[in-house]
Parts: C-alpha cells; sequence; structure tokens
C-alpha cells in the first residue's frame, strides 16, 4: 500500500508550504483531487493491494477493461521493444546522456512536419506535460495569465499554476465545433495573459482545430506577443480520411509558436518518458536550460532509442488506426442500444472519444463507480474542466483484443440502471466533499440535487 497514494499523509510539521504548492493543493486539476481510480477502488471497497500488486498502476489487462489511461494498447511497436532491447548495454547505462541524440532530434522534427533550421530545433523532455510546462516556465511570471480550453488535458492547468501563473479557461462546446474558437479565445486576452495553450487534437474530443483557427491564433500570438504552445501528442494517429493535420511550427504562421508532443499517447510508451519540444533555437534552448537547472538528467538513451525506433515505423500507425477505428464503430452500435448515451462528438484522430451520459439519470462519476464495480474503468468528465464534468466520460479505443470492448457492452446496461438507481450517489457525493477543492464542492452539489 503507498503512503503517497492510499493513506493520510502526515504533514511537515510546522515547515510553511510554498504558494506554489498551496495553489496546486486547492485546484481541482491537481493530482488526486478529481475523481479517480483509487476512489472507485476505495468506494466499491476493493483492496488496492490485489489489484495493484508491488505499487503497479497497471490494471491487469486480461481481468480489467481498462478504457481510462491515455496509452495506445496497440503499442509499443514491436520495433520498440527490439531497439530498445539492443539498446541495453553498459555504454548506455553508465553516462550522462545528452537530451536527445541527433537522429532521434531530426525525426522527432519530423514529426512535427518541419525541417530543423535557423528558425526551428527541438529538444527533449519527459513527455509532453514537461515540454508544456518547461515552455510556460520560460514565458510566465507570478500572476501572468495562460488562456486554456475547458475540457482539455487535465494537466495544463496544473503546469500554469507551477510556473506561477492563472489558467484561464475558455470553454469548448457544440457552438465552436467542439474546437477552441479564436474570437473567444481573444475576449478573453488581458494585458496580464502570455500564453495560449491548444491541445490538438483535443483531449478529450478529438476534433482537430481548422486551417483558418490557426492562422486567427497566430494572428493573435502576433497582436499581442503571446505565446502559443501547440500540444499536438494525438495528431499522429488519423481516424478520418480527410483530417488532415500540421502543427504551427510546420505552417509557419507566426514565430512565436512551439509544439509539444510524446511518443507516450499514440505510440504505447508512456513508460519511455520521452517527449519533444519543438520551437525558435533559443527559446527551446532556453527551456533546456531550464530543465537542466531543475533536474540536471536527461532522458536515457534506451529510450530514446525505442522512440526513434517507434516515429519511423509507419506500418504501427497503420495498424492502429485500423483497431481504433473498429473499436469506435463498435462503440457506436453499443451506445445506440443504451437509452441517453452517445458520443459528444465523432473523434478525427487520437485514441480517445468522450461520451454524453446525460441522459441516463446518472452522473459520469457515479457511473464510472458502477463500471468500475464491473471491471470496466473510464474517466468521468470532472478531470478535464467544468465543462461537461458531470456529464461525461472518455474511453480509450485502442483496445486491440475484442474482449475489452465487448465486455464494456455486456455491462453497461446494468451500470447505468445502478448509477441511475442512485447507488452510489451519496458515497460519491461525501467523496467530492472530502476532495476540498471549488469545483469539487460544486459538482457534489449538482449530484446530490438529483436525490
Amino acid at each position: 500500500m503507498s503512503v503517497l497514494t492510499w493513506t493520510e499523509a502526515a504533514t511537515l510539521g510546522g515547515v510553511r508550504l510554498s504558494e506554489r504548492l498551496r495553489r496546486i493543493q486547492a485546484s481541482h486539476h491537481a493530482m488526486w483531487n478529481y475523481v479517480t481510480y483509487r476512489d472507485a477502488i476505495a468506494l466499491i471497497g476493493l483492496d488496492p493491494a490485489e489489484i495493484y500488486p508491488e505499487g503497479s498502476t497497471r490494471l491487469d489487462p486480461v481481468e480489467w477493461a481498462d478504457l481510462g489511461w491515455l496509452t495506445c494498447f496497440c503499442g509499443p511497436p514491436a520495433s520498440a521493444i527490439d531497439a530498445m532491447r539492443a539498446a541495453v548495454t553498459a555504454e548506455s547505462l553508465n553516462q550522462y546522456t545528452p537530451d536527445l541524440i541527433e537522429p532521434l532530434r531530426a525525426a522527432a522534427a519530423g514529426a512535427f512536419g518541419r525541417v530543423r533550421d535557423g528558425g526551428f530545433e527541438v529538444v527533449g523532455t519527459e513527455g509532453t506535460q514537461a515540454a508544456v510546462a518547461l515552455a510556460l516556465m520560460a514565458t510566465v511570471d507570478p500572476g501572468d495569465e495562460v488562456i486554456v480550453s475547458d475540457p482539455g488535458y487535465f494537466h495544463i492547468p496544473s503546469a500554469v499554476l507551477v510556473a506561477g501563473g492563472v489558467p484561464v479557461a475558455v470553454p469548448i462546446g457544440p457552438s465552436s465545433g467542439f474546437r477552441l474558437d479564436p474570437d473567444e479565445v481573444a475576449r478573453a486576452v488581458t494585458s496580464r495573459t502570455r500564453a495560449i495553450c491548444l491541445v490538438d487534437p483535443l483531449n478529450p474530443y478529438g476534433t482537430v482545430q481548422t486551417r483558418d483557427e490557426l492562422t486567427a491564433f497566430a494572428e493573435l500570438a502576433d497582436r499581442h506577443s503571446l505565446l502559443l504552445i501547440h500540444d499536438v501528442t494525438h495528431a499522429p494517429i488519423a481516424l478520418e480520411p480527410d483530417a488532415g493535420f500540421a502543427s504551427l511550427p510546420a505552417l509557419e504562421l507566426t514565430d512565436r509558436a512551439v509544439a509539444a508532443m510524446s511518443v507516450s499517447h499514440c505510440y504505447g510508451m508512456a513508460g519511455a518518458r520521452i517527449g519533444f519540444l519543438g520551437g525558435p533555437p533559443g527559446f527551446v534552448r532556453g527551456c533546456l536550460q531550464l530543465k537542466a537547472a531543475l533536474t540536471r538528467l536527461n532522458t536515457n538513451l534506451i529510450s530514446q532509442q525505442g522512440a526513434l525506433a517507434a516515429l519511423t515505423d509507419d506500418s504501427y500507425l497503420a495498424g492502429a488506426e485500423a483497431t481504433i477505428r473498429a473499436n469506435l464503430e463498435h462503440l457506436g452500435r453499443t451506445l445506440d442500444a443504451i437509452p441517453g448515451m452517445r458520443l459528444v462528438v465523432r473523434p478525427r484522430r487520437g485514441l480517445a472519444c468522450a461520451v454524453d451520459v446525460s441522459g441516463t439519470g446518472a452522473s459520469a462519476q457515479e457511473l464510472m463507480v458502477a463500471l468500475f464495480a464491473r471491471r470496466v474503468a473510464v474517466y468521468p468528465g470532472d478531470g478535464l474542466g467544468d465543462t461537461g464534468a458531470e456529464s461525461t466520460i472518455r474511453i480509450n479505443l485502442s483496445r486491440p483484443d475484442p474482449w475489452a470492448m465487448e465486455h464494456l457492452r455486456s455491462v453497461l446496461g446494468d451500470a447505468v440502471d445502478e448509477a441511475a438507481s442512485g447507488r452510489w450517489r451519496e458515497p460519491v457525493v461525501s467523496l467530492l466533499d472530502r476532495k476540498g477543492t471549488d469545483r469539487a464542492a460544486r459538482l457534489a452539489r449538482q449530484i446530490g440535487e438529483r436525490r
């Protein structure tokens, strides 16, 4: 049992916590402050040591349909595993490493759609989250504002807070095509705005910003001297033939844009901790200086060799795309049989989708617990933002084994009925009240009003 995640932890005596940490702890986006798997485990009364033996964080795929964690279960590519095995040598382990070996730096630039030159360079980070965090730390001073989407990738507001900034959420909905609207963003810009974070394709919807929208964002950045951070982590997997895509650095619409991605999600290599930040050489070099000041250490050579193999393995992506498309169609037929459930919007890229459960009579959090009791794990919307917090669940579509989607289909109806009956209402409301954040309190009231 891990003291970090499963028990109440002792405080550090009378030592004063930093404002940075206190702001994170008060944020619903902070780790463990939104409704998580561990909460479902506690509410149901399961044994965490049995579910996560030896401190593992992975649900056994033989017994669990884990449709929540966002890593591609089609991966890692076999070529990446072979490359990493070959790289397990004394020479790879007994030295401090470069942030990226040159072949991987070039491959990452290619993944961003841009050649390395005097206006563009790539540095290595520990996943996309580190790339975004470093870009924010290089730009944001205490009190500065950063515009983010709501919903969106739930670690970005936390990264803004750690940098000392204030996340300013712009809601996304049907009126904007479930994309970030440049006009709405423009209205949110103030004299304190320093950056705009674009998650594109958007987590959790899988929608893609249009070329006109990206042009408008570039013009907005130039007009107000803002940094554009283009998180393109889910871009490699295309679910529709016409779902074209280009990163902002590739479009060369502005000199104020950087792009971030990793091999964690689309390539199924979350454990490798390899990500990339691409942009103007002077800026990304500064981010690398921040990284060196914080940790001094770079990503390991074994993981780098695996990432290089993955980025150059086109056959892997084609197979993953076929699996995700098939699971999306399977899910659509499943939802057709369940009154009150539907896709929020059809995803165009990436490995996940969002399902609207508002018509079932149950909240997303209650349904999440009911599904978990049936060994199906999904993420409810409160971790992703205020928009859809109570009405949305996110589903990972990348399981290559037919059993996972079939199991979801076989238990979904019963789980909806149980959740709608109110079986989990009081436990979920009490759980949210204990979270101690403003959003959790609002969500608890909304769910409690269903009585």
